[in-house]
Protein backbone atom coordinates (compact mmCIF):
# COMPACT_ATOMS: atom_id res chain seq x y z
CA UNK A 1 0.00 0.00 0.00
CA UNK A 2 1.45 3.50 -0.78
CA UNK A 3 -0.26 6.97 -0.80
CA UNK A 4 0.70 10.78 -2.12
CA UNK A 5 0.31 13.72 0.00
CA UNK A 6 0.85 17.29 -1.00
CA UNK A 7 3.67 19.26 0.97
CA UNK A 8 2.21 22.11 2.54
CA UNK A 9 3.64 25.58 3.50
CA UNK A 10 4.02 24.15 7.19
CA UNK A 11 7.20 21.98 5.79
CA UNK A 12 8.88 24.17 2.98
CA UNK A 13 12.50 24.01 3.80
CA UNK A 14 12.46 21.06 6.18
CA UNK A 15 14.92 18.11 5.75
CA UNK A 16 12.64 15.18 4.33
CA UNK A 17 13.00 13.02 6.98
CA UNK A 18 11.62 15.11 9.65
CA UNK A 19 8.62 15.85 7.71
CA UNK A 20 8.00 12.12 6.77
CA UNK A 21 8.13 12.01 10.49
CA UNK A 22 5.84 14.73 11.93
CA UNK A 23 3.51 13.73 9.50
CA UNK A 24 3.57 9.89 10.38
CA UNK A 25 4.89 10.46 13.90
CA UNK A 26 4.43 6.58 15.04
CA UNK A 27 7.05 5.16 12.25
CA UNK A 28 10.24 4.13 13.05
CA UNK A 29 13.27 5.80 12.00
CA UNK A 30 14.82 3.09 10.77
CA UNK A 31 11.73 2.61 8.04
CA UNK A 32 11.55 5.87 6.85
CA UNK A 33 15.56 5.27 6.04
CA UNK A 34 15.04 1.85 4.46
CA UNK A 35 12.32 3.37 2.53
CA UNK A 36 14.57 5.90 1.26
CA UNK A 37 17.32 3.75 0.60
CA UNK A 38 15.16 1.73 -1.28
CA UNK A 39 13.96 4.40 -3.71
CA UNK A 40 10.70 3.62 -2.69
CA UNK A 41 10.03 7.11 -1.77
CA UNK A 42 9.80 9.68 -4.38
CA UNK A 43 9.25 13.51 -4.73
CA UNK A 44 7.37 14.36 -7.88
CA UNK A 45 8.19 12.08 -10.16
CA UNK A 46 11.94 11.86 -8.97
CA UNK A 47 13.31 9.55 -6.35
CA UNK A 48 14.49 10.97 -3.17
CA UNK A 49 17.99 9.24 -2.72
CA UNK A 50 18.82 11.68 0.42
CA UNK A 51 17.54 11.92 3.58
CA UNK A 52 18.60 15.45 3.79
CA UNK A 53 17.10 17.01 0.97
CA UNK A 54 14.97 20.10 1.35
CA UNK A 55 11.46 19.55 0.84
CA UNK A 56 9.43 22.46 -0.92
CA UNK A 57 5.62 23.34 -1.00
CA UNK A 58 3.43 22.15 -3.48
CA UNK A 59 5.31 19.08 -4.12
CA UNK A 60 3.65 15.84 -4.52
CA UNK A 61 5.00 13.08 -1.76
CA UNK A 62 4.65 9.11 -2.55
CA UNK A 63 5.62 7.05 0.16
CA UNK A 64 4.88 3.27 0.47
CA UNK A 65 2.57 3.42 4.12
CA UNK A 66 -0.67 4.21 4.56
CA UNK A 67 -2.13 7.71 4.32
CA UNK A 68 -1.57 9.49 7.70
CA UNK A 69 -3.64 9.57 10.22
CA UNK A 70 -4.47 13.17 11.65
CA UNK A 71 -6.01 13.23 15.44
CA UNK A 72 -8.93 16.01 14.74
CA UNK A 73 -9.16 15.40 18.48
CA UNK A 74 -8.52 18.36 20.24
CA UNK A 75 -6.81 17.06 23.87
CA UNK A 76 -8.66 17.55 27.03
CA UNK A 77 -10.02 21.10 27.12
CA UNK A 78 -7.73 22.62 30.50
CA UNK A 79 -8.62 26.04 30.00
CA UNK A 80 -7.74 28.95 28.04
CA UNK A 81 -4.44 30.92 28.38
CA UNK A 82 -4.86 35.28 27.96
CA UNK A 83 -4.07 36.27 24.57
CA UNK A 84 -2.27 39.36 24.32
CA UNK A 85 -2.79 39.69 20.48
CA UNK A 86 -3.39 36.99 17.21
CA UNK A 87 -2.11 37.04 14.15
CA UNK A 88 -2.90 34.56 11.52
CA UNK A 89 0.57 32.60 11.71
CA UNK A 90 1.41 33.85 15.90
CA UNK A 91 -0.29 34.32 18.91
CA UNK A 92 1.47 36.11 21.79
CA UNK A 93 -0.11 34.62 25.04
CA UNK A 94 0.27 36.42 28.71
CA UNK A 95 1.48 32.96 30.54
CA UNK A 96 -0.42 32.04 34.29
CA UNK A 97 1.89 30.63 37.19
CA UNK A 98 2.05 27.28 37.66
CA UNK A 99 1.75 25.79 33.85
CA UNK A 100 4.31 23.97 32.15
CA UNK A 101 5.19 25.79 28.58
CA UNK A 102 5.04 22.18 27.05
CA UNK A 103 3.19 18.94 28.58
CA UNK A 104 4.97 16.23 30.71
CA UNK A 105 2.69 13.73 29.63
CA UNK A 106 1.01 13.17 26.84
CA UNK A 107 -2.09 15.68 26.35
CA UNK A 108 -1.11 16.93 29.64
CA UNK A 109 -1.98 20.71 30.99
CA UNK A 110 0.46 22.85 29.02
CA UNK A 111 0.54 26.39 26.90
CA UNK A 112 -0.04 24.20 23.77
CA UNK A 113 -2.31 21.97 24.63
CA UNK A 114 -4.20 25.29 25.78
CA UNK A 115 -3.53 26.76 22.26
CA UNK A 116 -4.20 23.18 20.34
CA UNK A 117 -7.63 23.30 22.05
CA UNK A 118 -8.49 26.90 21.63
CA UNK A 119 -7.06 27.37 17.79
CA UNK A 120 -6.92 23.65 16.60
CA UNK A 121 -3.63 21.83 15.40
CA UNK A 122 -2.74 23.19 12.40
CA UNK A 123 -1.51 21.86 8.77
CA UNK A 124 -1.21 17.99 8.30
CA UNK A 125 2.08 17.33 10.63
CA UNK A 126 1.90 20.16 12.44
CA UNK A 127 0.78 21.06 16.23
CA UNK A 128 1.20 24.78 17.65
CA UNK A 129 4.62 25.11 19.03
CA UNK A 130 6.04 27.60 21.53
CA UNK A 131 9.00 29.06 20.27
CA UNK A 132 10.84 29.72 23.31
CA UNK A 133 10.82 29.27 26.97
CA UNK A 134 9.41 29.97 30.39
CA UNK A 135 9.67 28.39 33.50
CA UNK A 136 6.33 26.96 34.85
CA UNK A 137 6.10 29.52 37.63
CA UNK A 138 7.00 32.09 35.68
CA UNK A 139 4.23 34.68 34.36
CA UNK A 140 4.30 36.56 31.28
CA UNK A 141 4.54 37.31 27.76
CA UNK A 142 5.09 33.86 25.78
CA UNK A 143 4.93 33.41 21.30
CA UNK A 144 3.32 30.12 19.84
CA UNK A 145 3.69 29.47 16.05
CA UNK A 146 0.55 28.49 14.54
CA UNK A 147 2.10 27.51 10.91
CA UNK A 148 5.83 25.59 10.69
CA UNK A 149 6.91 28.30 7.98
CA UNK A 150 6.09 31.27 11.35
CA UNK A 151 7.94 28.67 13.67
CA UNK A 152 11.23 28.32 11.50
CA UNK A 153 11.52 32.13 11.05
CA UNK A 154 10.53 32.71 14.78
CA UNK A 155 13.56 30.15 15.76
CA UNK A 156 15.70 32.08 13.77
CA UNK A 157 15.03 35.63 15.17
CA UNK A 158 15.58 34.09 18.80
CA UNK A 159 18.45 32.54 17.99
CA UNK A 160 19.68 35.37 16.78
CA UNK A 161 18.93 37.01 19.97
CA UNK A 162 16.98 40.06 17.25
CA UNK A 163 13.82 39.60 19.96
CA UNK A 164 14.03 42.24 22.55
CA UNK A 165 13.53 40.58 26.12
CA UNK A 166 12.58 42.52 29.37
CA UNK A 167 11.75 40.90 32.79
CA UNK A 168 10.54 42.62 35.45
CA UNK A 169 11.55 41.09 39.10
CA UNK A 170 11.65 41.27 42.86
CA UNK A 171 14.77 40.86 44.34
CA UNK A 172 16.37 40.25 47.91
CA UNK A 173 18.52 42.92 48.69
CA UNK A 174 19.57 46.82 47.68
CA UNK A 175 20.34 45.91 43.99
CA UNK A 176 23.11 48.14 42.17
CA UNK A 177 21.49 50.67 40.15
CA UNK A 178 22.77 48.82 36.82
CA UNK A 179 24.67 46.57 35.63
CA UNK A 180 25.88 43.37 32.98
CA UNK A 181 26.36 40.20 34.68
CA UNK A 182 28.59 38.03 32.28
CA UNK A 183 29.21 34.51 34.00
CA UNK A 184 29.47 31.02 32.41
CA UNK A 185 25.98 28.80 33.22
CA UNK A 186 26.56 24.80 33.76
CA UNK A 187 23.18 22.77 33.82
CA UNK A 188 23.33 19.98 35.91
CA UNK A 189 20.80 17.80 33.83
CA UNK A 190 20.34 15.14 36.43
CA UNK A 191 19.11 17.58 39.67
CA UNK A 192 17.64 19.99 37.18
CA UNK A 193 19.79 23.01 38.31
CA UNK A 194 22.18 25.46 36.85
CA UNK A 195 25.52 26.62 38.46
CA UNK A 196 28.06 29.67 37.29
CA UNK A 197 31.38 28.46 36.26
CA UNK A 198 32.24 26.14 33.23
CA UNK A 199 29.47 26.39 31.16
CA UNK A 200 27.86 28.02 28.53
CA UNK A 201 28.99 31.70 28.02
CA UNK A 202 25.81 33.46 29.53
CA UNK A 203 25.11 37.29 29.86
CA UNK A 204 22.35 39.26 31.73
CA UNK A 205 21.70 43.37 31.93
CA UNK A 206 19.75 44.67 34.76
CA UNK A 207 18.63 48.06 36.07
CA UNK A 208 17.24 48.69 39.20
CA UNK A 209 14.11 50.51 39.15
CA UNK A 210 13.18 50.67 42.88
CA UNK A 211 14.22 49.66 46.37
CA UNK A 212 13.40 50.14 49.93
CA UNK A 213 17.22 48.48 51.23
CA UNK A 214 15.02 45.05 51.74
CA UNK A 215 13.99 44.48 48.36
CA UNK A 216 14.32 46.08 45.05
CA UNK A 217 12.50 46.20 41.70
CA UNK A 218 14.65 44.71 38.67
CA UNK A 219 14.34 45.29 35.26
CA UNK A 220 16.32 42.13 33.10
CA UNK A 221 16.77 41.96 29.81
CA UNK A 222 18.27 38.55 28.89
CA UNK A 223 21.22 38.99 26.00
CA UNK A 224 21.25 34.72 25.67
CA UNK A 225 18.76 32.17 26.82
CA UNK A 226 20.45 29.79 29.19
CA UNK A 227 17.93 27.96 31.85
CA UNK A 228 17.22 29.77 34.64
CA UNK A 229 19.56 32.43 33.73
CA UNK A 230 18.02 35.35 35.18
CA UNK A 231 17.42 33.70 38.59
CA UNK A 232 20.95 31.98 38.42
CA UNK A 233 22.48 35.82 37.82
CA UNK A 234 20.45 37.87 40.20
CA UNK A 235 21.08 35.24 43.35
CA UNK A 236 24.96 35.34 41.93
CA UNK A 237 25.47 39.20 42.61
CA UNK A 238 24.13 38.20 45.98
CA UNK A 239 20.10 39.55 44.96
CA UNK A 240 18.00 36.69 44.56
CA UNK A 241 14.40 36.39 42.95
CA UNK A 242 11.76 36.56 46.20
CA UNK A 243 10.16 33.50 46.30
CA UNK A 244 12.61 31.35 44.43
CA UNK A 245 12.88 27.92 46.32
CA UNK A 246 16.03 26.48 44.36
CA UNK A 247 18.35 29.80 44.09
CA UNK A 248 16.76 32.27 46.35
CA UNK A 249 17.28 33.44 49.70
CA UNK A 250 16.01 31.62 52.71
CA UNK A 251 15.41 33.53 55.22
CA UNK A 252 13.97 36.36 53.39
CA UNK A 253 11.75 33.36 51.47
CA UNK A 254 10.67 32.49 54.67
CA UNK A 255 9.72 35.94 56.32
CA UNK A 256 7.49 36.73 52.68
CA UNK A 257 6.32 33.26 52.13
CA UNK A 258 2.07 34.63 52.27
CA UNK A 259 3.23 37.33 49.57
CA UNK A 260 6.08 35.39 46.77
CA UNK A 261 5.09 31.78 46.68
CA UNK A 262 6.81 31.88 43.34
CA UNK A 263 9.59 33.01 42.00
CA UNK A 264 8.49 36.83 41.50
CA UNK A 265 9.83 36.97 37.80
CA UNK A 266 7.56 38.07 34.72
CA UNK A 267 8.58 38.05 31.26
CA UNK A 268 6.53 41.78 30.69
CA UNK A 269 7.49 42.89 26.97
CA UNK A 270 8.79 41.03 23.94
CA UNK A 271 9.98 43.51 20.78
CA UNK A 272 10.11 42.58 17.65
CA UNK A 273 12.46 44.03 14.37
CA UNK A 274 10.93 46.33 11.82
CA UNK A 275 12.62 44.47 9.35
CA UNK A 276 10.42 41.16 9.06
CA UNK A 277 8.51 39.86 5.74
CA UNK A 278 7.01 36.60 5.36
CA UNK A 279 4.83 34.51 7.64
CA UNK A 280 6.38 37.57 10.28
CA UNK A 281 5.38 40.34 8.48
CA UNK A 282 2.38 41.13 10.53
CA UNK A 283 4.81 41.24 13.71
CA UNK A 284 6.96 43.64 12.35
CA UNK A 285 7.95 46.55 15.03
CA UNK A 286 5.65 45.15 17.31
CA UNK A 287 5.80 45.16 21.21
CA UNK A 288 4.13 43.60 24.03
CA UNK A 289 3.13 44.07 27.32
CA UNK A 290 2.54 41.55 30.04
CA UNK A 291 1.20 43.74 32.91
CA UNK A 292 1.97 42.34 36.32
CA UNK A 293 0.39 39.27 37.88
CA UNK A 294 -1.37 40.43 41.50
CA UNK A 295 1.22 38.82 43.48
CA UNK A 296 3.45 41.41 42.10
CA UNK A 297 1.93 44.26 41.82
CA UNK A 298 0.55 43.98 45.21
CA UNK A 299 4.54 44.03 46.70
CA UNK A 300 4.52 47.73 44.37
CA UNK A 301 1.31 48.89 45.54
CA UNK A 302 2.62 48.40 49.06
CA UNK A 303 5.46 50.48 48.39
CA UNK A 304 4.15 52.61 46.18
CA UNK A 305 6.36 51.48 43.66
CA UNK A 306 5.45 52.47 39.68
CA UNK A 307 6.86 50.77 36.71
CA UNK A 308 8.44 53.70 34.39
CA UNK A 309 7.41 53.91 30.75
Amino acid sequence: MSCKVVITGDHDGRRLDRTIRSIWPALPLSAIMRSIRKGEVRLDALRAKDAGMRVRSGQELYVPWEEPHRDETPPRHWGAVPVLWRGENVVVLDKPADLLVQPDVKGGDSVVTRVWSMFGSGGLGFSPAAVHRLDRNTTGALVVALSGEALRELERLFKERLVAKRYLAIVAGALSEKGLIDAPLLKDETNNIVRVGGGKTARTRYKRLSTDGELSLASIELLTGRTHQARVHMAHIGCPILGDRKYGNIEINRRRHAEAKRPLLHAYELGFPRELSGPLLELAGKTFTAKLPRDMAALLDERGWEIPS
